[in-house]
């Protein structure tokens, strides 16, 4: 059974202050019989990663210390080292404790021009150097209308494993997260949800069918308390990769329970 995952990606906000806050109300509320400790542990139970802005990660660590609440980072650059000014190499997330990196999503793709061979080259490095990469893949408004969704998302998958193999999905998220849901408060259908994620599901398993089984596959585009359940419910959807809702321990924490019914 695949342990089911709540991932919150906080974005480009904070502060030291209401990191504090929303750290400490995630931990008031979130009852601690229904976190899972470890990676892919805790049948009946959902892991729990907190995403920060980089500047943030340090007091997060810290703040989830002792609980088993995770702590992912929102990117990550595709060199160990050298000269890269203001780059953070996946090499200092693990450093200070993280063990989750989101890579690929749609905001990097569109606003950074980051390429499906960029991502993937980003995918490579942070495996290799101990992360958990969380590939977020995903189509327009545009791509959809004109049926393009199980192309595109084909085609940012098999980036990834043209460079990796498939077998690196078996230590591996993939987040499927329609662009035109993100921070829009438009959501996909469970039914649209389930059939991206069904073909994502199908196309790693063809490749190798224990990999296909058991890789979690989460649900990103504008998720809330109120429709968590019913996305939850679909067979391949596994979790969800949580933007604006994060952000508010309630409204989190609810979801997290969500994915556990």
């Amino acid at each position: 059974m695949r342990t089911p995952i709540v991932a919150g990606n906080w974005k480009m906000n904070g502060s030291r202050g209401a990191v504090e806050d929303l750290v400490s109300g995630i931990r008031d509320q979130l009852d601690a019989a229904l976190i899972a400790e470890g990676p892919a542990a805790g049948q009946g139970k959902t892991q729990v990663i907190l995403c920060p802005p980089a500047i943030y990660i340090p007091q997060v660590c810290a703040a989830v210390d002792g609980s088993a609440l995770a702590v992912g980072a929102q990117n990550a650059a595709a060199q160990e080292k050298g000269a890269y000014t203001g780059e953070i190499s996946p090499a200092f997330l693990a450093d200070f404790g993280v063990h989750h990196v989101i890579l690929g999503h749609s905001e990097r793709r569109q606003l950074f021009n980051e390429s499906d061979q960029l991502v993937a080259e980003k995918f490579a490095l942070a495996q290799k150097l101990g992360l958990i990469p969380v590939l977020c893949v995903g189509e327009t408004r545009a791509e959809r209308e004109s049926d393009q969704t199980i192309a595109v998302v084909t085609r940012q998958l098999q980036a990834v494993i043209d460079k990796v193999g498939v077998a690196a999905f078996g230590s591996a998220i993939v987040a499927y997260e329609p662009v035109w849901a993100i921070g829009t408060g438009l959501t996909a259908t469970p039914e649209q949800a389930q059939e991206v994620h069904r073909n994502i599901r199908e196309l790693i398993s063809s490749q190798d069918a224990s990999v296909g089984d058991g890789v979690r596959l989460l649900y990103g585009g504008s998720v809330k308390a109120a429709n968590a359940e019913e996305l939850f419910r679909c067979p391949d959807i596994d979790g969800g990769l949580i933007g604006g809702a994060s952000l508010d321990p309630s409204e989190f924490v609810a979801i997290c329970q969500a994915a556990v019914k």
